[in-house]
């Protein structure tokens, strides 16, 4: 019942999303896709897996103890204190922070968190600012 539940919310969420990629305007730019093509790839494959969970649900799943429930209730404040948190300290800071507190929650010790913490915001942050050239947000030190 579940799996259906979730797959009617997919197929109405891909309704929506579809509905709002036909009412993006055209471009000036003369382009052969398009900018409603992406949004409607998107749309489609929504669809798609939203009706595989309506049609062919999996057996009941055994939901997880209040003490779990909990658990993933930090874990969501932690991605919503994350991006408050972005333009305040900046990406670096924040994605530290946010990474070594999932991963210990993940199981992983103390200080190895804070190494994969402070790894993969260094490395995100090379690739995608350094080399790409895509903004991050800064912080106070102005990284």
């Amino acid at each position: 019942m579940s799996d259906r539940i979730f797959g009617v919310v997919g197929l109405a969420l891909a309704g929506f999303y579809l509905w709002a990629a036909s009412i993006i305007p055209d471009s000036f730019m003369v382009d052969v896709i398009g900018p409603r093509t992406f949004p409607y790839i998107v749309g489609a494959l929504l669809g798609v897996t939203s009706l595989v969970f309506v049609l062919r649900p999996d057996p009941e799943p055994r939901w997880p103890l209040l003490r779990d429930l909990v658990e993933l209730g930090f874990a969501a404040a932690v991605m919503f204190l994350y991006a408050w948190a972005l333009p305040v300290v900046g990406f670096v800071f924040a994605t530290i922070l946010a990474t070594a507190y999932l991963t210990w929650r993940l199981g992983t010790k103390p200080l190895g968190a804070v190494v994969t913490g402070v790894c993969t915001s260094l490395g995100i942050y090379v690739i995608f600012h350094l080399v790409l050239g895509l903004s991050l947000a800064r912080g106070p030190l102005g990284f």
